[in-house]
């Protein structure tokens, strides 16, 4: 656990001192360094790997609702900034619930690092999109009535659409946000 926690600072910092390198013309805000969501990626990647390889005490105790990954390119880029936004916060706090629950239900230590890792990483996630200025999201009162949602009964379905939601709509809303352009002089 320590060793991830240096490697993610260590990360951190060679994403300010990139950052802060004297003869950048007009550099990215750490915060839309894609470095740092493929640092993310990978821990996910990891997660999902580990937990193909569990046998016992890795399993959700309940079936748990998850966004969809698929993305139609014609609908993303019909939808404004906001409305994108909003469909990732929603995704983001789908996933935090799932995962806190499969914290909870799980027994198998080896595996309780990548959990709490994948939650402290959604976290973050969030963290990006309220400094990148979207609009503050409120979660439903419940699951229900959510569009764009499935189920999934597995811990390995959950971390395969963890995964799948950083590499697809994550990505995609990070690439195009207003802040992380850069200005062409």
């Amino acid at each position: 656990m320590l060793r991830k926690t240096c490697r993610g600072l260590f990360a951190l910092l060679l994403l300010v001192l990139e950052w802060t390198r004297p003869g950048l013309p007009s550099p990215l805000r750490p915060i839309c360094d894609l470095r740092v969501l493929n640092h993310f990626i990978q821990e996910a990647r990891d997660a999902e790997v580990a937990m193909k390889s569990c046998r016992e005490g890795c399993g959700l105790t309940e079936p748990v609702s998850v966004p969809q990954t698929t993305v139609n390119f014609d609908d993303w880029e019909k939808k404004n900034a906001m409305e994108q936004a909003q469909e990732v916060q929603t995704g983001l706090w789908l996933l935090q619930q799932a995962l806190s629950l499969l914290r909870t239900s799980m027994t198998n230590s080896e595996l309780n690092s990548h959990i709490d890792n994948s939650i402290r990483n959604v976290h973050s996630i969030t963290a990006v999109l309220r400094s990148l200025n979207f609009q503050e999201y409120t979660p439903p009162a419940s699951t229900g009535g959510l569009e764009g949602t499935w189920r999934v009964s597995t811990a390995a379905e959950l971390l395969q659409v963890h995964l799948n939601f950083l590499r697809g709509k994550v990505r995609l809303l990070l690439l195009d946000a207003q802040a992380c352009q850069q200005d062409v002089s």
